[in-house]
């Protein structure tokens, strides 16, 4: 096991400042009406999707698919009452380029939703985490010569 640590500092007024473990500054605001910076469970939707994003990119980076664009996007539902902690999240995965793999593609979501994401494993069995995906094929290039 390795233990890593944070620290956040109180500034003002419902503001912090979070140091991370690499030495690294986060603004995080809990006044939802000012939100100059992103909320702490803001934060953790981002946290779930950078590191499914990780995982999934290398995955099929691996099986030489080539991806040229790549989008994660993470929902989810808070409970109305205190703590107002996430029951469910949904990522859905939205991957360009030509002639990717749908098999390929499932194959590495899964192997992050099961296996690699230690953000998601940390949530779950409290939170629900839903995943879904869709491919975009890039136009074909066209050929020498040709006008597109």
């Amino acid at each position: 096991m390795s233990v890593t640590k944070a620290t956040v500092q109180f500034v003002s007024d419902d503001l912090f400042v979070g140091i991370t473990p690499s030495n690294h500054a986060v603004t995080l605001d809990t006044d939802s009406n000012r939100s100059c910076a992103p909320s702490p469970t803001e934060l953790l939707l981002l946290a779930v999707g950078s590191c499914t994003a990780t995982d999934v990119a290398s995955i099929l980076a691996k099986k030489r698919q080539h991806v040229t664009r790549y989008i994660v996007e993470v929902s989810g539902e808070r409970r109305e009452e205190t703590p107002r902690k996430y029951v469910w999240m949904k990522v859905h995965h939205v991957l360009s380029g030509r002639g990717l793999s749908e098999t390929a593609v499932a194959h590495a979501i899964e192997l992050s939703d099961t296996k690699y994401c230690s953000v998601a494993a940390s949530l779950r069995p409290g939170v629900e985490i839903q995943t879904s995906f869709e491919i975009i094929e890039d136009p074909a290039e066209p050929a020498r010569g040709e006008v597109s």
